[in-house]
């Protein structure tokens, strides 16, 4: 979803990178915190905006986000390269406007659900 990227700036939430291709697309991906498939709704607040990978280890429920934007990791089967790229401050970027912010009902549903803390 456009609105996600835009929210974030094109901007991984967990790495602050912001690549874009040759053709001026951003290659940061929206992504579900709760999926449409388990009834998530398509909103700014139920998403975050994830380079390739990182939306993968989210999907996978090896990285997650607490009530205070902290990242969560998994204890295993996250390599120590993808520890080393996320934000030095431990925190996701969240966007600037704070009506935006993922909502704590999915960031609960994602960590009860998916993280494999």
């Amino acid at each position: 979803m456009h609105a996600v990227r835009e929210a974030y700036g094109n901007r991984c939430a967990f790495t602050g990178l912001k690549l874009i291709n040759g053709g001026g697309r951003p290659e940061v991906q929206a992504a579900h915190i709760k999926a449409v498939a388990e009834n998530g709704p398509d909103s700014i607040r139920n998403g975050l905006a994830l380079s390739g990978t990182f939306h993968w280890l989210f999907d996978r429920g090896l990285l997650s986000v607490d009530d205070d934007h902290k990242i969560l990791v998994a204890k295993t089967n996250v390599p120590d390269q993808i520890r080393g790229l996320l934000n030095a401050d431990g925190k996701i970027l969240a966007p600037e406007d704070q009506r935006y912010w993922p909502h704590p009902y999915y960031l609960k549903y994602h960590r009860n659900k998916r993280f494999k803390g």
